[in-house]
């Protein structure tokens, strides 16, 4: 085992790192002077106290259970009150209260997703106490903005620029909103049912890659050619990054392409949404206790989707991170168990199509009759203006969201959003207080969304994996394509939660996941079409890789892993080129630099530069535009690498005559045009090429179109270079058009189980969402050099890293 120095000293260069990184953000304090406020809360039953470390981590310590939720409450409002205030106002559609005529098109829109059901049910579908907890909880944030709303020099300065004010919370609130779950897979329904209109459901192959592999069919009755392009638009509404816009009256969609533009982006988001963890076995570590890793990809933002807490009352001691509009933590550990989640790929949407009556077109055709849609008329309050009123129409499947009046029809979303328990993320207000495997697997069993994938470790040397999530039966279609609403395709319930994989201390010592088809092959439900439209198996293969040559692992190990830019899938593209020549200088250059590539995605490569050019923005259309037919070519766009990858490696009659040539021909001229390109934006030297003058992160604030120059400065966080691919375990999606990083991980988390001080993380660009303090943009530079910091647990360590202390007295 190793000695407790040596440990040390594994980390050593990282604390090198992360003390000259702060210094370099403009965190300025004297360590020996901890500042203090005692603040009087109303609503706090006991007196507690709120610990900020010097990264911004606040430790909450609180005498009862509801005091530490209700003071998690009034924290999250002190930290990061515009943000959560915001969110609320989108889920619940009450944007034009605050921010004009220009979001009536959203507010109607998100109206249509939210939990509508029994709250009795929907309670009763948590944890218990869920209920409590959470109002406790708005009770807290309540309580932080009546005290903002009295002290006008502690409003952020979002709701200045905004000219809005934050609303009071109720705990249905919290549970309603149901726009945020990340459920699939609507949008690659109606991509598949449009390449199958315009050239036949073959034309789709390159599009998305489905595993377990499936040829799909037309359900029958269905008319492919039925499904128009803005069947979607209210979902778009519901679903997308609200604008901001200094024109308030143009935020929806009515400016031309914008339905197009917005509908690729979603589902580009949609495509790279996903995580890494994985779980390591006493057998396995250097220091004979697990370690856990995760780190969860969502799209970038400043303030950070995630913010870490640490919850600490009598009967709970949890710290990790989690959405701070929601109470409780996702990720981390309770001292006892420590646990991480990614997403698990179940198939939770699905897009009917009805036949309407043509006499009365609230009516719809079901089995042998009409049934009458559900309307809910509802009132959205306008700023400046008079109210909105909407009626909102339902079917039995859900919300009606587009009726094609022209062809008599309509088209309704059916979705796990709309049962009992899929709150998103809610669910870990049960399992993240188990304390042993069981209690953890029987929790998970009513996790409802989003579907993940759940890694465990814990203090005895146990580690394990559960996938989780609200599953639908499907008993006659696949669930990859829209279906007729007339009754012959309906769901038969949803599976019993221990009907899906897990996995107790596997032998191999770890387990890993990152979104890719994991079900095992000899698991019942690999025939149960739980869903067929994973993530690139790339990060996994990585991940893999590694695992195999390195047999004992610290948590620098681990921190490395996260932080690897290698991208075996465009490895194995680069091989392709071997052998290849050409009479063309710039594809010969393009061949010298890219055929021996490692597939190391490093900021200061050049080669990766190239090669990430021509994957991204070359490659793909050059294959598609060669083996798709024309009519479908704009649906299937540059394709799934994985696809497009399997092809190349296996050229077939879709290349024509000669498939081998074919390929070869595309891989120069897809080659040529990418050294082209970046000859245009680097210059004709590739010594001075790399992937980092490309590809960046930039934190750009939502309010930063309708700010001044100088505020917009304050909001936003400045360029940095960044390694890393969508397809590396260093998870960096990036937009083409600028090469501008737009999800991945954001917040990264490594625990040392049994030892939890020892623990790292780091969150972009910062814990707060005040751009006035010090934490809200100091941990930008570590994540961009993949540097991390303490993730303290322990009392003395917490005090002895205390930036300020909060005394709360009732």
């Amino acid at each position: 085992m190793i000695s407790r120095t040596a440990r040390r000293s594994a980390l050593s260069t990282l604390a090198a790192t992360a003390l000259a990184l702060t210094a370099s953000t403009a965190l300025a304090r004297d360590v020996d002077k901890v500042s203090s406020e005692t603040v009087a809360v109303p609503g706090l039953q006991s007196p507690a106290e709120i610990i900020v470390d010097q990264w911004g981590i606040p430790h909450i310590y609180a005498k009862t259970e509801r005091d530490v939720y209700f003071l998690q409450g009034w924290n999250a409002a002190r930290d990061r009150l515009w943000q959560i205030d915001f969110w609320r106002k989108r889920g619940l559609g009450r944007l034009s209260a605050s921010f004009g005529p220009g979001y009536v098109e959203h507010d109607r829109a998100l109206r249509l997703f939210l939990y509508r059901g029994d709250m009795n049910a929907e309670w009763a579908a948590y944890g218990k106490g869920s209920k409590a907890s959470t109002e406790a909880f708005v009770a807290g944030i309540n309580a932080y903005v009546a005290r903002a709303k009295a002290e006008p020099k502690l409003m952020p300065i979002e709701f200045r620029i905004s000219g809005s004010e934050p609303e009071t919370w109720t705990a249905e609130d919290v549970v309603r909103i149901r726009s945020h779950g990340l459920t699939r897979n609507v949008t690659s329904e109606v991509a598949r049912a449009r390449a199958a209109c315009a050239a036949g459901l073959d034309s789709d192959q390159l599009r998305k890659k489905l595993e377990p592999p499936v040829k799909p069919a037309l359900p029958p009755g269905l008319d492919p050619c039925s499904i128009p392009a803005e069947v979607l638009r209210d979902y778009i509404l519901a679903t997308e990054n609200i604008p901001f816009s200094r024109d308030r009256t143009r935020i929806g969609l009515s400016a031309p392409g914008a339905y197009e533009e917005r509908l690729a982006a979603l589902d580009e988001d949609i495509k790279h949404y996903g995580s890494n963890n994985w779980t390591i076995a006493p057998s396995r570590t250097v220091s004979g206790r697990p370690i856990l890793a995760n780190d969860p990809h969502r799209a970038h933002g400043v303030p950070s989707l995630r913010y870490v807490v640490h919850l600490n009352a009598p009967g709970l001691n949890v710290i990790g991170g989690g959405e701070p509009a929601l109470p409780g933590v996702s990720i981390g550990h309770n001292g006892t168990i420590a646990f991480g989640l990614t997403i698990f790929a179940i198939d939770q949407e699905d897009l009917y199509v009805y036949e309407l009556d043509p006499q009365n077109p609230d009516r719809y055709r079901y089995k042998d009759g009409f049934e009458t849609m559900r309307t809910v008329a509802e009132e959205i309050p306008v700023k400046g203006e008079a109210s909105r009123k909407v009626d909102l129409k339902f079917t039995r499947h859900g919300p009606v969201i587009h009726v094609d009046k022209a062809n008599n029809r309509a088209f309704a979303m059916r979705a796990t959003w709309f049962e009992p328990g899929a709150s998103a993320y809610f669910g870990s207000t049960s399992y993240m207080k188990a304390k042993s495997w069981p209690e953890f697997r029987k929790a998970m069993e009513t996790w409802g969304a989003p579907s993940e994938n759940q890694v465990y470790a814990d203090v005895k040397g146990n580690i394990g994996w559960v996938a989780g999530g609200h599953t639908p039966v499907r008993p006659n279609w696949d669930g990859l394509m829209p279906v007729p609403g007339d009754g012959r395709y309906e769901w038969a319930g949803l599976r019993a939660g221990n009907e899906l994989p897990t996995v107790f201390n596997p032998k191999e010592g770890y387990f890993g996941t990152a979104n890719e088809m994991n079900i095992p092959l000899d698991h019942p439900a690999i025939d149960k079409k739980i869903g067929f439209e994973w993530s690139n198996p790339s990060r996994i293969q990585r991940i893999k890789e590694v695992f195999a040559t390195k047999k004992k692992w610290t948590l620098a190990d681990a921190m490395d892993l996260q932080t690897d830019p290698t991208t075996p899938v465009g490895r194995r593209i680069a091989k392709l080129l071997t052998g290849l020549s050409s009479d063309d200088p710039q594809t010969t250059l393009g061949l010298n630099l890219v055929r021996n590539w490692d597939g190391r995605t490093s900021a200061d490569s050049a080669a990766a530069a190239l090669a990430e050019v021509w994957m991204a923005k070359h490659l793909g259309r050059g294959v598609v535009a060669a083996t798709t037919p024309e009519a479908a070519r704009s649906i299937v766009g540059a394709g799934d690498l994985d696809a497009i990858a399997d092809l190349l490696d296996k050229p077939d009659a879709r290349f024509g005559s000669d498939p081998q040539g074919a390929r070869n021909r595309v891989l120069l001229e897809t080659l040529g045009g990418a050294v082209k390109e970046v000859t245009e934006i680097l210059g004709s030297d590739p010594a001075n090429w790399a992937w980092g003058k490309l590809h960046h992160a930039q934190f750009e604030h939502a309010l930063s179109p309708i700010a001044d120059d100088r505020t917009r400065a304050q909001l936003n966080v400045s360029r940095l270079q960044k390694a890393g691919t969508a397809f590396s375990p260093m998870a960096a999606t990036y937009r083409n058009t600028d090469f501008r990083v737009t999800a991945g991980a954001s917040f990264r988390m490594v625990l040392d189980v049994g030892r939890w001080d020892e623990s790292v993380m780091v969150n972009t660009p910062g814990q707060s969402g005040d751009p006035a303090s010090p934490f809200y943009r100091n941990l930008a530079p570590f994540w961009a050099a993949g540097a991390y910091v303490p993730l303290l647990y322990s009392k003395p360590a917490i005090e002895a890293a205390a930036f300020k202390r909060y005394r709360l007295t009732p």
